[in-house]
């Protein structure tokens, strides 16, 4: 079976609209999104029924279920959290329960397990984020024993693409757009973003998982920036870091992720004529 795995639209329609048009020029037989359909942009109703039109299957990211006053937003940054509650005042009734709904894993036995963050926790897995070695080897254990059988678990929530092996008792991260799985391996795949880059590189990414051959393909889709960009901006959502130049917030993607959070909610939190 070939399966297109999603993550991280983040109401973002121009950009999923693209993506769902490009999937469709492959043979897969679904679409798998791995959370956080909305949130930072403006067009959150539009993308959840474009998902459901597609009938994509989907779990709840972090974004979903603050939304969804599953969880508070007491550990977003400013932006994110303005952004949630825009959101909720700009839902219907319908599109709140879909989110509410959304589960925080899939299965799919002897195949792959979808979560947002990571699957190492029994709680709060949407929140936390595998972007250190130690916490990318705390989910591919709790892959090896996990009783679905499945030797891959599909993550999003850090917007960066990434495939991580773990064989025997070391973990690396494999490169290039093809990449062929090991029987004697157990693996953690992130597409990246649809919506919400945090790099130089604005196209929407995600990733073809074929379970017949073992073989992940990476794809990537242009798609008009400026539009969801512009309403954002209209609707106050755009965050002041946003406007430096491309090669300072170049700079910033090299920061550690603890100091790039600092710095991002010190920008945010002192923007002139606003307030935390």
């Amino acid at each position: 079976m070939r399966t297109a795995i999603i993550s991280d639209i983040h109401s973002n329609l121009e950009a999923l609209e693209a993506t769902l048009q490009d999937i469709a020029t492959h043979n897969v037989g679904g679409v798998l999104c791995l959370g956080d359909v909305v949130g930072y942009n403006t067009n959150p109703i539009e993308c959840i029924q474009l998902l459901r039109k597609h009938n994509v299957l989907c779990v709840a990211g972090n974004h979903d279920r603050a939304v969804a006053r599953q969880i508070t937003t007491v550990d977003f940054g400013y932006t994110a959290a303005r952004a949630v509650d825009w959101t909720r005042r700009h839902l219907d009734a319908d599109a709140l329960v879909y989110l509410s709904a959304l589960p925080t894993d899939l299965t799919i036995p002897n195949t792959l397990i979808a979560v947002h963050g990571a699957l190492h926790p029994t709680t709060g897995r949407e929140s936390v984020r595998l972007d250190t070695d130690e916490r990318r080897r705390l989910s591919l254990s709790a892959l090896s024993a996990h009783p679905s059988g499945a030797r891959l678990c599909a993550f999003g929530h850090t917007h960066q693409l990434g495939i991580y092996e773990l064989r025997g008792d070391v973990v690396r991260e494999l490169t290039g757009d093809r990449v062929f799985l090991r029987q004697d391996g157990w693996y953690l795949v992130n597409p990246g973003t649809i919506g919400q880059p945090r790099t130089s590189d604005l196209r929407a990414t995600y990733i073809i998982f074929d379970s017949a051959l073992g073989e992940l393909t990476t794809h990537r889709v242009v798609y008009d920036t400026t539009a969801p960009f512009m309403k954002s901006r209209k609707a106050g959502l755009v965050p002041i870091w946003a406007a430096f130049p491309q090669p300072v917030l170049d700079a910033m993607m090299r920061l550690p992720t603890p100091v790039r959070r600092s710095l991002r909610r010190g920008l945010e939190v002192f923007k002139p004529g606003t307030s935390r």
